[in-house]
């Protein structure tokens, strides 16, 4: 490429169709049009073909340069995944016949307590990267362990493989089903405090740290309290997990008398803020939807989980009327699928299902759901200024998708226009469409030989 007489080059330069949302639109289709990224991973322009000589001559790029997207091609933003558990991805696929804390003392704590061991968790936290980056989620919201140097070591991989992610040292100083697997309050806050310093020394451009008690049973009023003080002052983003089983909501009036709600428990302890992403939310009221709303808070929708461990169905739709912001989440390992292709279609099932028992509710279509898988998970993380969809200014996170590969899942018939084939590829796609994956301009699929 030629140098440009402007502070920054571009990198790479695209022709052919973009499919991303907008605050306006859910799914906006843009065909015979050029996309460029400068050398700093963010988008510098996105404008028709018919430009594309003053656009060479603006920025200093050769026509030979530019990435011709085939017929059946598409590049569309990079998708979040605002809820997963990689510690948990060991068992993926595995051990969904239980309900929420019967599953969580059988299968998930013993699981998780082996992570003390770093080879084992250096072999879970290499693939759950490796396989949730093949499959297009280009930003990853993580719960680990409650162990430091492992969760550390996630943070580590994810920097390594490209992906950008919030990743999470669990607290939790109350577990009676497994007495091993927990830390005292203050072991809690030392090791909290010495993950946060540790992971921001690293200086990691994509991979930041996020405060994670694991949800209200599992925590004192103290440590809660401590976590929302570490999370504020820091300004870092909190997550957790609310409403997801009639049991557990049941079980948390019990554990916080004094507490109005589930949501309450969370607000009374300042771990409600515009930076917070709570997981499930099945059952929450529509006045605690109203405090996430006045909070900023924003929900991890997280379909395959409820079902698969039969939790409950989230009403999405009545989410998005309170004004909430909410993104989709797989949950694994409760989520039997690490893709958030997966998340989309059970978001759907979920919505058609509800309306099965409901007439008059409103179900989703499938471009409000690719919206919540992109743009909206930006939206849940607070990150929707720099990344979820393809904005001047914002950083390059996209998918390359080809819907005609060879011996795909998918087949194609004349006269399709993009937006069935965009539907297609949602409903019927799988990670051998996705072909490139970038993260802040940089090609992180296919994986580097070495």
């Amino acid at each position: 490429m030629r140098q440009n007489d402007t502070t920054a080059r571009i990198a790479h330069v695209f022709s052919g169709t973009f499919v991303h949302s907008t605050p306006r639109a859910a799914v906006e289709i843009l065909q015979n049009s050029v996309l460029g990224v400068d050398d700093e991973g963010k988008i510098a322009f996105i404008e028709k073909d018919e430009h594309l000589l003053g656009l060479s001559e603006r920025w200093g790029f050769e026509t030979s340069d530019i990435k011709q997207l085939g017929q059946y091609e598409f590049l569309m933003p990079g998708m979040v995944d605002t809820h997963i558990h990689a510690s948990q991805y060991s068992y993926i696929g595995t051990a969904l016949d239980l309900p929420l804390l019967e599953w969580l003392n059988t299968y998930t704590f013993p699981v998780e307590a082996k992570y003390e061991d770093l080879d084992f968790a250096n072999d879970v936290y290499t693939k759950v990267v490796r396989r949730t980056l093949k499959n297009g989620t280009t930003t990853a919201c993580y719960f680990a362990t409650i162990h430091t140097e492992a969760s550390l070591l996630l943070g580590e991989l994810a920097d390594k493989f490209g992906q950008r992610a919030l990743v999470g040292k669990v607290c939790m100083d109350c577990n009676s089903a497994v007495p091993l697997y927990k830390e005292s309050a203050h072991e809690c806050k030392v090791q909290t405090d010495r993950f946060i310093k540790e992971l921001l020394k690293k200086e990691y451009p994509n991979v930041k740290p996020v405060v994670t008690p694991r949800f209200a049973p599992s925590c004192s009023a103290s440590l809660l309290s401590e976590l929302g003080e570490i999370a504020n002052n820091n300004k870092l983003h909190i997550q957790s997990h609310i409403s997801e089983n009639k049991e557990e909501v049941e079980l948390v009036k019990k554990l916080f008398p004094d507490c109005k709600s589930y949501t309450d428990v969370y607000l009374k302890h300042n771990l409600l803020t515009d930076r917070t992403v709570m997981a499930h939310g099945c059952h929450l009221t529509d006045e605690e939807l109203e405090i996430f709303h006045e909070t900023g808070a924003a929900i991890s929708h997280c379909p395959n989980s409820n079902i698969s461990i039969c939790s409950g169905m989230l009403n999405v739709r009545n989410v998005l009327e309170h004004k909430v912001k909410l993104g989709l989440g797989t949950d694994v390992a409760g989520g039997y699928s690490p893709s958030i292709l997966d998340a989309m279609r059970r978001t759907l099932d979920t919505s058609k299902a509800l309306t099965i028992l409901d007439p008059q509710h409103q179900t989703l279509t499938f471009e409000e759901v690719f919206r919540l898988a992109t743009l909206g998970g930006s939206e849940a993380l607070s990150l929707d200024e720099r990344i979820g969809n393809f904005v001047v200014g914002k950083d390059f996170d996209a998918l390359r998708v080809n819907v005609y590969i060879p011996d795909g899942p998918i087949d194609l018939f004349p006269g399709e226009v993009p937006k069935v084939i965009l539907e297609k590829f949602l409903n019927l796609g799988d990670d051998r469409n996705i072909t490139e994956v970038y993260v802040a301009g940089k090609q992180v699929v296919p994986f580097p030989d070495k």
